[in-house]
C-alpha cells in the first residue's frame, strides 16, 4: 500500500486500525458496538478520538498530536483519526525484554514517571469509591461469573476454586486496609491498561501510550493497582526481577506504605483479568488461548498464596528458642513481630531489657498481668491483620483460652492461623536459660533495645537461643509452666536443638505445605 510516495503499514484489531506512514501513526475506530464500547456513529467516534488524545496526553503529550478529519469526495468530514507521533518499534519495552537488554535504568525512570503522574492525577469522591474494597470485590465477582460461563474444558476446577476462595478471604478481612487507602487519597484517575507493549523507552525518557479510555470507572483505581498491571505483565514475560524492581521503585517514588499482601493481590487481580480474556478467546476458537488462561491463572495463584495474610503463633516453654524462631520467621515472611515479653514490660512501664524477676505467677506475671498482656497482643495483631499485615506472635501460648482468642482474631480478619510449638529437651533448655541469664547480668539493666510491641517492629531477631533478652524466666519457672500448660495438639512441633536456620526451614515448609 502506498500513501503518495510514502510506504504505509496497516495494523488491525477488532475495534480499529492503525496506519503507519512515515513518522506518523493514524488510528481509526471501526463503527462497532460491543456493549462495553460504542463506536457506531460518527459523533461517537469523534468523541472517542478526542477523549483518547486528551487522556493520553497526560503521560505522552508529545506523542498524541491531535484529531484529524477524514473527508469524502465532496470535502465533507465522514470520519476521524487520532494522529500520533510514530514510535520506534525496537524501543518497545516488550521488544527490549525479548532482546535481553539491560533495563534497570528504564524501569527506574518508568516508576518515577508513573509515581509523578499519580501524584498529580485527578481525584474525587466518585473516583475514590471505585478504589474501595466493595468495588474491587464486584469486579472480581464479575470476572468469576464470566470465566465460569466459558471456562469449561479450559481451567481445572480446583484452580478456579482456589483463586475464588483466596480472593474472597483476602477481601473479607481487609476493610480497614482499603478504607485507609481511600482516606490517604491513593485512588486516582490512572492509566488502567499499563502493559509492556505500550511502553517505549526513549533516550529522553519513557513514553506510555494507550490508556483505557472507553470506561472511566475501570481507569479509576488505586495507584498500586495501576502499577501492578505492568508488574504482572513483566512477570508474564518471564521477568519477575523487573516486576519486583518496578514496584519497589514505584513505592519509593510514591511514598506508598502498602503491605506486601496488597501488592500481591493487585498482581493476582490483573492476571485473572487476563485469564478471563483468554477464556473468552478460547470460546471463540482462539489458538493457544487455553494455555494462556492456565498460565495467567497460575500467576494469579502464586500471588494470592504469597499475599495470604497470616496470624502465626510461635510458642513453647522458656529456653526453647521461640523468640529466635519468631524473629527470623517475621524477617523471612515480611511480617510484623509482636513479643509478649517486650509488650508485658511496656505495659508495666519498663524498658524491655530491664529485669523484673519474680516467682511463677507473681510480679508482672500474675494471671491479671497475663490476661492484660495477651489481650493487648491480640488487639494489636487484629488491627495489623485488618490492614493486610501478617503478624508473628512470640509468646509461650500455654493457655488454651489464649489460643482460642487468637483463633477468633484470625477468623474475624479472614486470616490464616498457623501455630508452631518449639520443642527441646528440658536439660538443653535449662542450659540455654542459664547462659541467657548470665549474659543478661553481664549486659546490665541499661541495655535497652527497640520494642517489638508495635506495628513497626518487623524484622529479624539476630539473637541466638541463649542470648540475653527481655525474658525473666528461670529453669524453675520453665518447669512450673510445663506442668501447668494446656495440651496444644493443633500446633506443629518445631525441634530447635539444631541451628536456627533448620527450625526456620521446617516452619516455612509447614506454611508452604499448608498453602
Amino acid at each position: 500500500m502506498i500513501a503518495g510516495d510514502r510506504p504505509m503499514e496497516l495494523r488491525e484489531t477488532h475495534i480499529g486500525a492503525v496506519f503507519l506512514v512515515g513518522d506518523r501513526a493514524y488510528k481509526f475506530k471501526k463503527p462497532v458496538d460491543l456493549g462495553f464500547l460504542d463506536f457506531s456513529t460518527r459523533q461517537r467516534r469523534l468523541d472517542a478520538c478526542r477523549r483518547e488524545v486528551e487522556l493520553n496526553r497526560r503521560l505522552a503529550p508529545d506523542v498524541y498530536l491531535g484529531v484529524a478529519d477524514v473527508s469524502d469526495e465532496h470535502g465533507r468530514p465522514c470520519d476521524h483519526l487520532v494522529v500520533m507521533r510514530r514510535m520506534p518499534q525496537q524501543r518497545r519495552l516488550s521488544a527490549l525484554i525479548a532482546d535481553g537488554a539491560a533495563l534497570d535504568g528504564q524501569i527506574r525512570a518508568l516508576a518515577r514517571l508513573l509515581a509523578a503522574f499519580h501524584a498529580g492525577a485527578l481525584r474525587s469522591e466518585q473516583i475514590t469509591e471505585q478504589g474501595g474494597r466493595d468495588a474491587l470485590a464486584a469486579r472480581w465477582e464479575a470476572s468469576f461469573e464470566q470465566v465460569q460461563r466459558v471456562a469449561t474444558g479450559v481451567l481445572p476446577a480446583p484452580m478456579f476454586d482456589e483463586v475464588r476462595l483466596r480472593t474472597r478471604a483476602f477481601l473479607a478481612g481487609r476493610a480497614a486496609l482499603f478504607g485507609a487507602r481511600q482516606a490517604q487519597r491513593r485512588v486516582v484517575d490512572g492509566h488502567g491498561d499499563l502493559i509492556a507493549e505500550d511502553v517505549f523507552c526513549l533516550d529522553d525518557g519513557p513514553r506510555v501510550l494507550d490508556c483505557l479510555e472507553f470506561d472511566d470507572r475501570l481507569r479509576w483505581l488505586d495507584g498500586l493497582d495501576d502499577a501492578a498491571f505492568l508488574a504482572m505483565d513483566l512477570e508474564h514475560y518471564g521477568r519477575s526481577d523487573l516486576a519486583e524492581a518496578f514496584l519497589d521503585r514505584y513505592a519509593e517514588f510514591s511514598g506508598d506504605p502498602a503491605p506486601p499482601s496488597l501488592r500481591h493481590h493487585y498482581i493476582a487481580y490483573r492476571a485473572f483479568v487476563r485469564t478471563k480474556v483468554a477464556c473468552l478467546r478460547h470460546a471463540q476458537g482462539g489458538d493457544g488461548a487455553r494455555s494462556q488462561a492456565i498460565a495467567y491463572t497460575e500467576l494469579a495463584l502464586r500471588h494470592l498464596r504469597a499475599g495470604t495474610v497470616r496470624l502465626i503463633l510461635v510458642g513453647g516453654l522458656p529456653g526453647t528458642g521461640k523468640s529466635t524462631l519468631a524473629g527470623q520467621l517475621a524477617d523471612r515472611l515480611g511480617a510484623v513481630l509482636l513479643s509478649s515479653d517486650r509488650l508485658r514490660k511496656e505495659l508495666a512501664g519498663l524498658p524491655p531489657q530491664t529485669p523484673a524477676p519474680a516467682e511463677y505467677g507473681a510480679g508482672i506475671y500474675t494471671s491479671e498481668h497475663n490476661q492484660r498482656c495477651y489481650a493487648e497482643l491480640l488487639h494489636r495483631a487484629g488491627e495489623l491483620l485488618g490492614r493486610g499485615e501478617s503478624v508473628v506472635l512470640d509468646a509461650s501460648w500455654i493457655r488454651g483460652a489464649d489460643r482460642a482468642r487468637a483463633a477468633a482474631v484470625a477468623a474475624a480478619t479472614s486470616s490464616e492461623l498457623v501455630s508452631f510449638r518449639c520443642t527441646l529437651p528440658a536439660a538443653t533448655a535449662a542450659e540455654r536459660i542459664a547462659r541467657r541469664m548470665a549474659a543478661g547480668r553481664g549486659a546490665g539493666p541499661s541495655s535497652t533495645g527497640p520494642s517489638s510491641s508495635g506495628p513497626s517492629s518487623s524484622g529479624p531477631s539476630s539473637a541466638g537461643p541463649s542470648s540475653a533478652g527481655p525474658s525473666d524466666a528461670t529453669s524453675a519457672i520453665a518447669t512450673a509452666m510445663s506442668a501447668d500448660a494446656d495440651p496444644w495438639p493443633e500446633a506443629t512441633p518445631i525441634p530447635t536443638s539444631g541451628p536456627p536456620a533448620e527450625a526456620v526451614a521446617t516452619a516455612l515448609a509447614a506454611i508452604t505445605g499448608a498453602t
